[in-house]
C-alpha cells in the first residue's frame, strides 16, 4: 500500500534517492575485494540511516485507528538482521558464514499494535 501522506512519500523518496546516489560510487583503482568491502561498509551506513529514518517515522506516525498501518518495528528487526549479516561477512568469526535468518518481508498489519507488542 503506497504512503498516504505527503510527508511519508517524501521520506520514502529520500531513502530511494540516497540508495541510488551511493550505489554507483566506486574507486577507480582498487582490487575487487577492496571494492566489495567498501560497498558493503557503505551499505551498512545506509542501513543505519534507513533505521534512523524508520525510528523517526514510527514516532511521527499518525495514532489514528486505521485498518492497516506500516509495521516499523518489523522493518527495523529485518534491517538489524541484514546489518548483522553484512558485518559478520566483513569480520567473520569463523571460516564459513552462518546460515542467514529468514526475513519476514510483510510490513502491513491489520490493526494497530497494542502496548504488549511494543518493539524490543
Amino acid at each position: 500500500m503506497p504512503p498516504t501522506s505527503p510527508r511519508a512519500c517524501r521520506q520514502h523518496c529520500w531513502i530511494v534517492l540516497l540508495l541510488l546516489a551511493t550505489s554507483s560510487l566506486q574507486p577507480a583503482i582498487a582490487s575487487t575485494a577492496a571494492i566489495e568491502r567498501e560497498q558493503l561498509a557503505a551499505l551498512v551506513r545506509q542501513l543505519d540511516l534507513i533505521d534512523r529514518l524508520t525510528e523517526h517515522a514510527a514516532h511521527i506516525a499518525p495514532q489514528e485507528r486505521a485498518r492497516y498501518h506500516f509495521d516499523h518495528a518489523r522493518l527495523r528487526e529485518d534491517l538489524q538482521r541484514v546489518r548483522a549479516g553484512i558485518q559478520d561477512y566483513l569480520t567473520p568469526p569463523r571460516a564459513q558464514p552462518r546460515d542467514p535468518v529468514e526475513l519476514s518481508g510483510d510490513y502491513r498489519q491489520s490493526s494497530p499494535p497494542s502496548d504488549q507488542e511494543a518493539p524490543q
